[in-house]
């Protein structure tokens, strides 16, 4: 499958610089692909070379860790171990969510200022859950620029296709935090759709129902996919694919974590009915729930699995045996919940499973044998098709995704049609009443505008709001106060305007964000026609507060959009200035969010600094080891060889002293004085090796300059012998002083080498060597430049003969068609081209 879709990525065009991370933000698991010219397309490895990630950051002591490490110490600090943060992103800190959260994470939260979550660590520090998430974006992005060797900044995140607004806002102020520019955000049965229509055609149309079983949720996204071939001149034969979301449907309990909550809650009883006691406190707990993970895992290959738990509880071991059985039995009541989401995509599609080609299962929840047994119950089992990877297909159509919105990159014409998970109107007094006008249907398409108008003559305020509020978010999403319409309103009525209406564009995107695009008030009625004088006099009605049109459905399944009616001729508009505030979990403010990044950019420096540290002391370390080996030698090496015994004195006084060192400040000494330390030892070691690398270099630098004197020699004994200065045809080709001075650097050079080998010749090894490798190299150099610029010199041309002959024969005839005019017997070589005749 990752060859393929290798193979699916067309080619990569205009500069080399372009990058793209994918992020696939589970609430256990996190995969990530990076997208750039040079590199592979596949799956982003961790530092330990795993193909995804644990979506956890923790602390150890002041050591932060990701990932499996991070995991690995959550036994020993369960209260600095932060995982299961997806759920909480955007979510109001209410009673039950808080609940939910202290079942599955043992770390202590309160409610911030604006009512979301805050973890708190045992030194005290607190970190929102944007702050907490950012960090482990921060992580992947690393990772990805350690990979591209250059720094990334675009990105595309999925996100489950129930978040609510303020969820979404969340996922992307988190991404600002880790210092990422958001592309997108794409719904993560949406990205399986596109990674499943990446290497196929549709030529008939199919409709298959992504069935996505993760750790905080079960998803099910009804799509339609179908395929159509461009007939222009221009695009021929260019096949585009369209991918339809028709439906969805999810669960928000029967998840995975739920499933390992049920795990931990079986054996937890089971230990204290074998041994009488009740588990208590955060590190046995933390124990059960780490084992009910692993127990899980085998529990869906194998009808049973042993349970092992060195000290457990108060110094008692835990051993036992669960059986899939008894797992089975205490998940019994949340089978319903399996399918249900299955039911609820259908129904939202208005189709029935004969209409489905086949239900793809994604998630790594997916491989439990008692959610394939109730799908398959459900759907039929010849419908259960496993052909995308659980656990990788969202991440990779994720970046395939974000490609086909960058300029940067050509893949195939894939377009893609969202819905909204959710309704959403409009909400505004009227008198003594407030109306509230749909704008976006539960299950119409995203990424559309819709335009309303409302008759107003003074500031006002509207409340856009969901129909249905999704779980843990209030109804209420954003009041938009508006100013300065009384002066808008007067200055357009006294240039001329009868009336006045504001029309307001709102807009749901393809990223499920709701956003006030663009307000204005238009006047109308500038220059009223008769006909319609006659209209307003015998037949027009008073205009509502909203187009009432705008009510009547357009496509099936879409809300026709909002427009003011077309009345009067020649308006003009004036644009109207608007706040918004969120009215259920606000998102961070740009000083918020800035402050944030400053904060996680303060503590990556502050751990970068911490990392070279020990990178210099851990050198520094094995440079002392090495150098006390070498200085305690009882044999005869080329460090003993090469030195005297007043150089190795000094550098063992050296070494003594740093190494005491070491032993006392070593720990917490800073940077800059770990390496004053190791530059002293380079200092009195030096010489020695400066000396042990002249001998190795010495030979071949002696060897190159004295071939490079022979060449020079031999130049100049046949420079001197090729001269003919007596014949004017042919000039020599160097002048006296050229050669002069190529035979004056040869000689100064043969004098200085005879006398420094004659000075070298009986020299003690540990003395330095009057002749230096680099004297040597410089004055080849020298002589070989000197030598080159005169064997390259070409010889001039000779001056060609004209002939006489040729000027004779013109004046005697015309030449004959095709032959050019000359002397006889050269009519053959006079039709020889040009550059031939040259050469």
């Amino acid at each position: 499958m990752r060859t393929t879709l290798l193979l699916s990525l067309l080619a990569l065009v205009f500069h080399s610089s372009a990058s793209l991370l994918a992020i696939d933000y589970g609430a256990e698991w996190t995969k990530a692909a990076l997208m750039k010219p040079g590199v592979p397309f596949d799956v982003l490895l961790t530092r330990d070379s795993k193909r995804k990630l644990q979506s956890v950051v923790g602390w150890k002591g002041d050591e932060r860790l990701f990932g499996s490490e991070a995991a690995a110490v959550q036994t020993r600090f369960p209260t600095d171990s932060f995982q299961f943060l997806k759920p909480l992103l955007g979510t109001e800190y209410s009673q039950a969510a808080a609940a939910n959260q202290s079942a599955v994470s043992l770390a202590r939260t309160s409610e911030s200022e604006r009512g979301t979550f805050v973890f708190h660590r045992s030194d005290g520090t607190a970190w929102n859950v944007e702050e907490l998430v950012g960090m482990q974006f921060g992580y992947v992005k690393e990772l990805a620029e350690a990979l591209g060797g250059e720094p990334v900044r675009d990105s595309v995140v999925t996100v489950p296709a129930y978040f609510s607004h303020f969820q979404r806002q969340a996922v992307l102020d988190s991404l600002e935090i880790a210092g990422l520019r958001p592309l997108a955000l794409i719904n993560d049965g949406t990205s399986v759709a596109v990674n499943f229509a990446m290497t196929r055609s549709f030529p008939i149309p199919e409709t298959h129902i992504i069935y996505d079983a993760g750790a905080g949720s079960i998803r099910a996204t009804l799509v339609t996919f179908s395929s159509s071939v461009s007939k222009s001149k221009k695009d021929k034969d260019k096949e585009t694919t369209l991918i339809e979301v028709k439906g969805m449907g999810y669960d928000l309990v029967a998840g995975g974590m739920e499933l390992d909550f049920r795990l931990r809650e079986l054996l937890e009883e089971d230990f204290a009915h074998k041994t009488g006691v009740r588990i208590q406190g955060p590190r046995p707990v933390a124990k059960l729930a780490k084992e009910a993970a692993r127990v899980k895992a085998i529990l869906s290959a194998n009808i049973d699995s042993s349970v092992h738990i060195e000290s457990l509880y108060e110094d008692i071991d835990y051993r036992s045996k669960v059986t899939r059985e008894q797992f089975e039995a205490a998940c019994a009541d949340l089978k319903p919940r399996f399918t249900q989401p299955v039911l609820d995509a259908l129904a939202m599609a208005r189709l029935t499973m004969d209409n489905v080609t086949s239900v793809i299962l994604t998630g790594g929840a997916s491989r439990t044998p008692m959610i394939q047994s109730v799908v398959n119950a459900v759907v039929g089992k010849g419908k259960i098709a496993q052909n995308v990877n659980a656990d990788e297909s969202s991440v990779l159509g994720a970046a395939l995704y974000g490609a086909s919105l960058s300029p940067l990159f050509r893949t195939k014409d894939i377009k893609v049609q969202d819905l909204v998970p959710y309704p959403i109107q409009m909400s505004y007094p009227a008198g003594q009443r407030t109306i509230h006008t749909p704008l976006f249907p539960r299950g119409s398409r995203a990424g559309l505008k819709k335009t309303v108008s409302l008759k107003r003559a003074e500031d006002f305020s509207v409340l856009f709001e969901y129909k249905d509020a999704p779980l843990h978010t209030r109804e209420e999403i954003l009041e938009v106060s508006f100013s300065g319409v009384e002066e808008a309103v007067r200055n357009l009525t006294d240039g001329g305007a009868k009336e006045t209406v504001a029309k307001l564009t709102v807009q749901y995107s393809d990223s499920g964000l709701l956003s006030l695009r663009e307000a204005a008030l238009i006047g109308e009625g500038y220059e009223q026609s008769f006909a319609g004088a006659l209209k307003g006099l015998f037949g027009a009605g008073k205009q509502e507060d909203v187009d009432q049109e705008a009510d009547r459905p357009g496509a099936e399944g879409e809300q026709a959009p909002l427009e003011a009616p077309e009345m009067k001729q020649d308006p003009k508009e004036l644009p109207l200035a608007f706040s918004e505030v969120a009215r259920s979990v606000p998102g961070l403010t740009k000083e918020r969010k800035r402050k944030s990044r400053q904060r996680l950019m303060a503590l990556d420096a502050a751990e970068q600094t911490k990392r070279r540290r020990e990178e210099e002391r851990n050198q520094l370390e094995s440079y002392i080891y090495k150098l006390r080996d070498v200085l305690l030698s009882d044999a005869e090496t080329v460090f003993i060889v090469y030195s005297s015994e007043a150089e190795r004195a000094a550098l063992r006084s050296v070494l003594e002293e740093v190494t005491g060192w070491m032993h006392e400040a070593a720990e917490t000494a800073e940077l800059v004085l770990l390496r004053e330390k190791r530059a002293a030892l380079e200092a009195a070691e030096q010489p020695i090796q400066s000396r042990v690398k002249e001998a190795q270099e010495w030979p071949q630098h002696l060897s190159d300059l004295q071939r490079a004197l022979t060449a020079g020699r031999i130049f100049l004994t046949g420079a001197f012998e090729s001269r003919t200065s007596d014949d004017p045809e042919n000039p020599p080709l160097h002048s006296d002083e050229e050669l002069e001075n190529v035979k004056t650097i040869l000689e100064d050079t043969e004098h200085w080498l005879q006398e420094a080998l004659v000075a070298n010749k009986n020299r003690a090894k540990h003395i330095d060597a009057t002749i230096k490798t680099w004297e040597m190299r410089s004055r080849g150099i020298l002589l070989q430049d000197a030598v080159t610029k005169l064997t390259r010199r070409k010889a001039p041309k000779k001056p060609k003969k004209m002939s006489t002959t040729s000027e004779s024969s013109s004046t005697t005839g015309a030449a004959e068609p095709g032959k050019t005019a000359g002397v006889e017997g050269q009519n053959d070589e006079s039709q020889i081209p040009l550059h031939r005749q040259e050469l």
